[in-house]
């Protein structure tokens, strides 16, 4: 049975294994090994102040059985009025092909357009074919325009930008 529900700040250690077991799984093989470890340790460690805030920004938490295997962070978009940012979006490499992502991402759109999001939008890496095919089975569309992001070790990687009405 999959549960998705919202974040609580007792689930920080939690969101904290997703993100880094998933960034390890399709990210770290872009960065210098020690870099890569120091990321995967500081997504660990993150969560807590994350949802623990007097304003947390929507974090949902999706559970199989009772375990949780996969994150949404979304907030209102500071480039597009009436639309939401999805700023990170993780499963665990052991809920791949389980269907807890597909799951999530519905929970995902429902909640932005209960809240009166009209679209949402996305970056990802360039070369995360994964990810791009899971994000276009989910009904996003590349918008087109393309940016740099420097994850903090001076090697910019190139991102898309994905969209979608909710």
């Amino acid at each position: 049975m999959i549960e998705i529900r919202r974040a609580e700040p007792a689930d920080g250690d939690a969101l904290g294994e997703i993100h880094a077991a998933a960034w390890e799984a399709a990210y770290a093989p872009f960065f210098d090994p020690g870099f890569a470890r120091a990321g995967v340790r500081d997504r660990r460690s993150r969560w807590h102040e994350r949802i623990a805030g007097p304003d947390p920004d929507t974090v949902l938490l999706a559970l199989a059985d009772g375990h949780p295997l996969a994150l949404s962070w979304s907030a209102p978009s500071r480039e597009r009025p009436g639309s939401a940012e999805l700023y990170s979006f993780y499963a665990h490499p052991d809920g791949w092909g389980t269907g807890i992502a597909a799951a999530l991402m519905t929970g995902t759109l429902d909640h932005l357009r209960e809240s009166g999001f009209e679209g949402v939008h996305l970056w990802t890496l360039r070369d995360t074919p994964r990810s791009r095919r899971f994000y276009a089975k989910s009904g996003f569309t590349a918008s087109g325009l393309t940016r740099t992001h420097d994850f903090g070790d001076g090697h910019p990687l190139p991102q898309l930008e994905y969209q979608r009405p909710v």
